[in-house]
């Protein structure tokens, strides 16, 4: 569900529809819970929705602070540097799964706080944007909170997973 809403999210922000675009969010967030929920609940694990799940939450997040860059209230190097934290963690993967072996995907603890980061910070912006009472520097704090996160979590899976990438290969 949240795929689908993502064109409609992008579009309301890009109009300046705050308010809809912070209704559309919610509904997002609420999916993924609720899907996250019954999957856990009932054990509907399985290697795609393991996979499908967390690139849905990449594929909203990225486009909110595209969005959120392309209208000004981001600046663009916030935007390069959670794209290129994302594609260094994809072309690590790849690299990893092609030059050593399979692996599972696991997001770390740095990982989860970076994208809770990355959600609440969106949110924040968006309250404020539609109008609802909120500090401005929530923006500003935000910016920094989402930059040193992005640096933080992408640092920890580089150095992570280039350890297990030696040990896989000296065994």
């Amino acid at each position: 569900m949240r795929m689908v809403l993502i064109i409609p999210f992008a579009g309301a922000l890009l109009d300046g529809n705050y308010r809809l675009s912070l209704l559309i969010f919610l509904v997002a967030a609420i999916s993924d819970g609720v899907d996250g929920f019954l999957a856990r609940y009932f054990n509907w694990r399985t290697r795609v929705g393991a996979i499908a799940d967390p690139l849905a939450d990449k594929a909203l997040l990225i486009t909110t602070y595209l969005m959120l860059t392309i209208t000004g209230i981001l600046p663009v190097w916030l935007f390069v540097l959670v794209l290129a934290r994302d594609i260094a963690i994809v072309g690590g993967a790849l690299a990893f799964h092609y030059g050593i072996g399979r692996f599972e995907m696991a997001p770390s603890v740095p990982g989860k706080i970076n994208t809770l980061v990355q959600i609440l910070v969106a949110l924040a912006i968006i309250i404020l944007l539609a109008g609802w009472p909120m500090q401005p520097w929530v923006i500003d704090a935000g910016v920094w909170l989402v930059a040193g996160s992005a640096i933080f979590s992408g640092c920890h899976y580089v150095i992570v997973w280039s350890l297990r990438a030696l040990r896989m290969k000296r065994s």
